[in-house]
């Protein structure tokens, strides 16, 4: 019993203990949340007030930027190519529908070309413009028809004599064949024969249809060789004033530019014409002298094709003289075949390296891959009037486009345009530009 009170007295004493470092745990506690209060009060007691400035957020870049400079170059120019594709390909609809109207006027464009400058002379001698203009188209056109009349009376005096003549030719050529190293026997060439004649019995109605179509390009032409001549009556007659309007159709910004490129356009138009009729009729004259003295029948005719075939560049000379050498071959024989084959490929070359450089010079230097690509165009998409139209088509675009760089440099080192609805009159030459040309029957009026 004497252990009993001890023993509660030490209990006692232990919890005192520790209740007394508990109250200093708490204090402790307290003083630290105290002095946390004092820098951070609670969210509850406190809402904080927003800041200056809100926070910087990354904002998405602009589409068009992140687009590479190179893929927007390329889609700018994509779009717009597209758009003078589709505009090309609707105005070559267009000429498509109306190519007997186009090629007529394209026609009178080149013949005015060709007689206009006998109008001015015409005009400078005291000649009323009417009467001028009247003298020379029916001069031009007579001696178009005179030498169309000519040509037919030749073929059709030499007909008879020609068929003769190319029968003796396709023997020979049959003996000769049977001779020579080919080893051909007679039952081949009578075979070949047979062939011919079986294709001619089994296609007798697609030649028929032909011969029908060709009434219909008969009827056609005619068309166009009216319209062409009305055409140039009025280009010879009003062609200042029927440019005058045109320009009027122009843009005002655009209208000096083109006032200015129209009479280079059409002096180098004219230039082409009269170098080109110039190198046929030279062709046509000395390629007609050689066959003349090698014999070959319907040599006028020939000359004549020749001539007219020479508008067609490259190729109009190889299929005249392909036809001249034919000729030959199926009437005089192979020697004499071969002596016009000489002939036509002398004159060509001197026309080649001579004339055109020397009559065109650089009034239309086209380059010969531009010649040879806008004939085989000019052929695919108009015939043989195209294959005519397209080095003198893209000769004139050369100068319009040369002349406008020019012009737009020349404007822009001035830095002052020229007034709007400046005329042809108006527009000064470029710089180191001969004084232009006058437009389409542009000659001056006497009174």
């Amino acid at each position: 019993m004497s252990r009993v009170p001890g023993w509660i007295g030490r209990l006692g004493a232990g919890l005192t203990h520790m209740s007394r470092t508990l109250e200093q745990r708490r204090a402790e506690a307290e003083r630290q949340q105290a002095a946390a209060d004092a820098v951070e009060p609670q969210p509850y007691d406190h809402v904080p007030a927003p800041p200056d400035h809100p926070p910087a957020v990354a904002a998405r870049p602009d589409p068009a930027q992140a687009v590479p400079w190179g893929v927007r170059v390329a889609a700018e120019a994509g779009w717009r190519l597209l758009v003078l594709a589709g505009t090309l390909w609707v105005l070559m609809r267009i000429i498509s529908a109306v190519q007997l109207v186009v090629l007529a006027f394209v026609a009178a464009l080149l013949i005015t070309a060709l007689l206009q400058p006998t109008v001015a002379r015409l005009r400078r001698g005291g000649v009323p413009r009417g009467l001028a203009t009247a003298l020379t188209a029916i001069g031009g056109f007579v001696v178009m028809g005179l030498i169309g009349w000519f040509v037919t009376w030749q073929v059709m005096e030499n007909i008879d004599s020609l068929s003769g003549q190319v029968q003796d030719g396709i023997d020979e050529l049959r003996r000769w064949l049977l001779n020579s190293p080919f080893h051909v026997t007679d039952k081949q060439i009578n075979e070949i024969a047979k062939n011919l004649r079986e294709a001619v019995g089994a296609n007798t109605d697609q030649i028929t249809s032909a011969g029908l179509e060709g009434v219909t390009v008969v009827v056609e032409a005619l068309t166009g060789i009216l319209l062409a001549a009305f055409s140039t009556l009025f280009l010879l007659y009003d062609g200042k004033r029927i440019w005058e309007w045109t320009l009027k159709l122009v843009p005002a910004a655009a209208r000096p530019g083109v006032a200015g490129a129209g009479p280079r356009a059409w002096r180098t138009l004219t230039a082409y014409v009269r170098g080109t009729v110039i190198v046929a009729l030279i062709d046509a004259i000395f390629i007609g002298l050689g066959i003349y003295f090698l014999d070959v029948p319907m040599a006028v005719p020939l000359a004549v094709f020749i001539f007219l075939f020479a508008f067609v560049p490259l190729v109009g000379a190889v299929v005249s003289g392909a036809l001249a050498v034919v000729v030959a071959l199926v009437t005089q024989g192979v020697f004499t075949a071969v002596m016009v084959l000489v002939v036509v490929l002398a004159v060509q070359q001197i026309e080649g390296h001579i004339l055109q450089p020397f009559i065109l010079g650089r009034a239309v230097r086209v380059h010969p891959l531009a010649v040879v690509l806008s004939v085989a165009a000019g052929g695919l998409v108009a015939g043989i009037g195209g294959a005519v139209v397209a080095v003198p088509l893209v000769a004139v675009t050369n100068t319009v486009v040369g002349y406008l760089r020019a012009h737009s440099r020349e404007t822009a080192l001035r830095g002052t345009p020229r007034p709007h609805g400046a005329t042809s009159t108006d527009a000064a030459p470029a710089a180191g530009q001969p004084p232009a040309a006058d437009p389409p029957g542009a000659e001056p009026d006497a009174g």
